[in-house]
């Protein structure tokens, strides 16, 4: 019995052997699609490149990201390079993809929803719009401080769909339905307060009898030895974690420890906050809101106090038209004085809090912007080296 009968082809003659080059190709072909397949629909890793997450998530971490635990979102932009975000290597600004095919937001089921407290990872909202090279990774906020043409004649303007938009990594502090409020730094949500992660840090101004800390003793406790600012020649402000602050309200110098709140020190700038609106809204990054946060198919009134709040999901994120006619809001042609949303909508916040650009000053994050559950810590690394007691570590 001939066992090679399947290597014949329709004229029994036995097939070539493929060539190393093209078995190599084949290889290289099927590892590719391999590898999209899984970076889309089950995993993706990603790196921490800044300290918005610290102490829980350190720069130079490297994570892997669960697809699956939200569903898999389907590409909206299928048309790109492998393994490339949004931008061709060694370029500045060319397209790592082509909006020639544009599919609507569709997500496979997945383990669970988005749940508050969460470590989420999403396409930044303000993210549609980029100046290339500018220092703010905000367009908009750069056009609200500096002026619409200031910032149009100094950088390169592009726009980029939502799921070539980039990546930021923040704690869901509230999910769709939800109120939110915070107060003196404080995190409440529908009321009661919100748990504060272990690892996470925020500013302390530290009251001493005036003699100076011990900076081995601040180290010893992961502390920096210098703090950020001094002043009044007895306070001193530290990045501290809730364990810290505990641990120095025991020494016998210390007088007082309390949140920094920048409000009550600066001329505060409360045109940064969301929603961008200080007739009607002067909060700050420690005393904010209440807010509530939409769900899908909620309904709320519109008024000149609120719009401000909606404007952005209305036209934007949802993608209607809206105007001011006559004393009267006109969506997509009709006037009204409600709405009604098509989609669930989250909270996100750095467990940093004082070193985090996030919902407070951008506002609500889109269902669709939804990336993916941070899931694992696989590689760490720092100053002294790899952080080894930081590898293979689930993320909370």
């Amino acid at each position: 019995m001939n066992l090679a009968f399947w290597k014949k082809n329709k004229d029994n003659q036995p097939k070539k052997k493929k060539s190393t080059a093209r078995e190599w190709l084949d290889a290289g072909i099927f590892a590719i699609i391999a590898a999209t397949l899984i970076r889309t629909f089950i995993f993706e890793a990603y790196t921490i490149p800044t300290p918005s997450m610290e102490k829980t998530l350190l720069v130079n971490d490297f994570l892997f990201v669960s697809k699956v635990s939200y569903g898999p979102r389907i590409p909206m932009t299928p048309l790109a390079v492998p393994f490339v975000h949004h931008t061709l290597p060694f370029t500045e600004s060319a397209k790592a993809y082509s909006e020639a095919v544009q599919w609507k937001y569709k997500r496979l089921p997945g383990f669970s929803d988005i749940k508050r407290y969460d470590v989420v990872v999403f396409n930044f909202p303000e993210g549609d719009t980029v100046a290339i090279g500018s220092a703010d990774p905000s367009y908009y906020n750069s056009v609200r401080q500096n002026g619409w043409q200031a910032v149009n004649n100094s950088f390169k303007i592009i726009h980029r769909p939502v799921d070539k938009r980039e990546n930021y990594i923040k704690r869901c502090m509230a999910e769709a339905g939800d109120t939110l409020q915070i107060i003196h730094g404080a995190v409440y949500v529908n009321g009661q307060p919100a748990p504060v992660p272990a690892g996470s840090q925020h500013k302390y101004v530290v009251e001493t009898t005036g003699d100076q800390l011990n900076g081995s003793r601040l180290e010893e406790l992961g502390i920096s030895a210098l703090p950020e600012f001094a002043f009044d020649g007895n306070k001193y402000i530290y990045n501290l974690t809730p364990e810290n602050a505990a641990a120095l309200k025991q020494f016998p110098i210390v007088k007082n420890v309390t949140v920094y709140e920048e409000s009550n020190y600066v001329d505060f700038n409360y045109s940064n906050l969301f929603p961008h609106d200080t007739a009607h809204y002067k909060w700050t990054d420690e005393n904010f809101g209440p807010l509530y946060i939409p769900k899908k198919g909620a309904t709320v009134k519109l008024n000149d106090s609120n719009i401000a709040i909606y404007d952005r999901i209305i036209r934007v994120y949802e993608g209607n038209t809206l105007e001011r006619k006559d004393g009267r809001f006109v969506i997509n042609g009709q006037a009204t004085d409600s709405y009604t949303f098509k989609m669930n909508y989250y909270w996100m916040m750095g467990d940093n809090r004082n070193n985090s650009l996030d919902s407070r000053y951008w506002g609500f994050v889109p269902e669709d912007h939804v990336v993916g559950k941070a899931w694992l810590i696989w590689m760490s690394y720092g100053e002294g080296g790899i952080r080894w007691g930081r590898l293979f570590r689930n993320i909370r």
